[in-house]
């Protein structure tokens, strides 16, 4: 999935397959898959993959649906590919947005450190969606249950609540700033938040160095809701980049995930496990040191415990791993517990998928 969204080119693709690591030989060193002579079968099976599909909104504007990697355990953009093409296709003077998954810390990090030297794209603005809710949560909000009704607290009007979690958007926009990149704030309303709770996260986001932050009522109104908020991208990015890479590849492996630790989390420092620093040595005497780093880290706070809402700080950031994707190109250390399997529900869902073999309809899919 990683080498399917970082690729740039069929050609590109191939090399990145023949270059993944399946093992390492009695020497201690990397076997690969073009080691095999597999790397051939491997681009037969992904000929049809590498090309984006073409989709729509509901207004009928183009959309890209390609790749999926998830930003708390992989890079968590979509894909190189499809941007260009976008790119393409909008001409000089369009406008091409792509996700990156869940917060700066994470989606918008990896970003710019991996999937911007991937691509050699330099981004013109970057948006930041909020919500009234999620801040209240990290101003110290009672905790949600999927499947629950919300507690009052994210309901009913609380300005305090709501400036105590600003301080996670404030963060959150001082970490745009370390790529020098405009941001806007896109608030993305709820019928529940009350106009005093929108203009003071507005208000703060401003101050806090954003270009501009913009309430967006286009769950309910759909394009006419965020014609605000695409007037002032347009606006912010005709503002002067600076764009820059938060690490230069040359580092120590250890230094690289030091600085997104220190500058990004905002840690204290961080702690190796010795399994970590037994595969970082083995990394770089195998010639990986100079890869970037995608760390694979819980997106439900700033640090490695989900509990700890807002901006924790004087902490120190356990790394227990440490791994490679060498085809996609990049590092990854595992931080605490994180595990690299994508959560799933506690029932799976395939007990309730079903074929009639009668008239061949699919039960139960969606």
């Amino acid at each position: 999935m990683a080498i399917l969204a970082l690729t740039n080119s069929l050609e590109d693709m191939k090399e990145r397959l023949g270059k993944m690591v399946v093992a390492n030989d009695k020497k201690g060193e990397p076997v690969t898959a073009e080691d095999l002579g597999v790397t051939g079968a491997l681009a037969v099976l992904m000929k049809d993959a590498i090309k984006p599909t073409l989709m729509q909104t509901l207004e009928g504007t183009p959309v890209f649906v390609h790749a999926g990697p998830f930003a708390n355990i992989a890079h968590g953009n979509s894909s190189v590919l499809a941007d260009k093409i976008a790119l393409k296709l909008v001409g000089e003077k369009g406008f091409v947005v792509t996700e990156a998954g869940f917060g700066a810390d994470i989606g918008m990090e990896k970003f710019f450190n991996i999937k911007c030297r991937a691509s050699g794209l330099v981004p013109s603005v970057v948006v930041l969606v909020a919500t009234v809710r999620a801040l209240k949560m990290h101003g110290g909000g009672p905790n949600v249950t999927a499947g629950a009704p919300l507690k009052k607290e994210y309901t009913e009007e609380n300005l305090q609540l709501v400036a105590d979690g600003c301080c996670n958007l404030q963060k959150q926009i001082q970490i745009t700033q370390l790529f020098g990149v405009p941001v806007v704030v896109a608030l993305n309303v709820f019928k529940t938040d009350s106009p005093a709770e929108v203009d003071l996260v507005c208000e703060i986001a401003k101050r806090s160095g954003a270009f501009d932050a913009v309430p967006c009522n286009h769950w309910s109104d759909g394009g006419r809701g965020a014609v605000k908020l695409a007037q002032a991208v347009e606006k912010a990015a005709n503002q002067k980049n600076s764009f820059k890479y938060l690490y230069s590849l040359e580092l120590p492996i250890v230094e690289k995930i030091r600085i997104i630790a220190q500058k990004v989390y905002g840690a204290q420092d961080i702690e190796l496990s010795p399994a970590a620093q037994s595969q970082i040595d083995r990394y770089t005497r195998q010639g990986f040191g100079n890869l970037p780093i995608c760390m694979a880290k819980t997106h439900l706070s700033l640090s490695h415990q989900p509990e700890r809402k807002g901006v924790p700080t004087g902490f120190i950031l356990p790394i227990s791993d440490v791994r490679a994707s060498i085809g996609a190109g990049f590092i990854y250390p595992l931080v605490g517990t994180m595990s690299t399997m994508p959560g799933l529900p506690t029932r799976p869902c395939f007990y309730d998928i079903d074929l009639d073999p009668v008239t061949e309809q699919v039960k139960g899919l969606f």
